[in-house]
């Protein structure tokens, strides 16, 4: 699923709001997430999961093309973890 079939769904949904409102909502959460990450903080959204950042350190790489060392930088990655509610719905029998 796609932003935009998100936006349709719940616009489908609740008939009382206009799909640009939705689209405005939609984008407004998703937007506060991304800042929360980029200050470092943790995102949780119970029996959905939680979004952090993990760092990955600096390390030696290689061009897989000429086998020459290449130095890979310090990265920060988001991470997601499935909330409970949400595992036991996906393994459900």
């Amino acid at each position: 699923m796609i932003k935009s079939e998100l936006v349709q769904r719940i616009a489908e949904q609740n008939p009382h709001l206009y799909q640009r409102d939705v689209e405005h909502i939609v984008n407004s959460i998703l937007e506060e997430i991304v800042e929360a990450l980029a200050r470092g903080d943790r995102v949780e959204l119970r029996g959905f999961g939680a979004f952090s950042v993990k760092n990955r350190p600096a390390r030696q790489g290689r061009n897989p093309r000429t086998g020459t060392k290449v130095d890979v930088t310090e990265k920060f990655v988001p991470f997601f973890k499935t909330g409970k509610e949400m595992r036991e719905r996906l393994n459900a029998d």
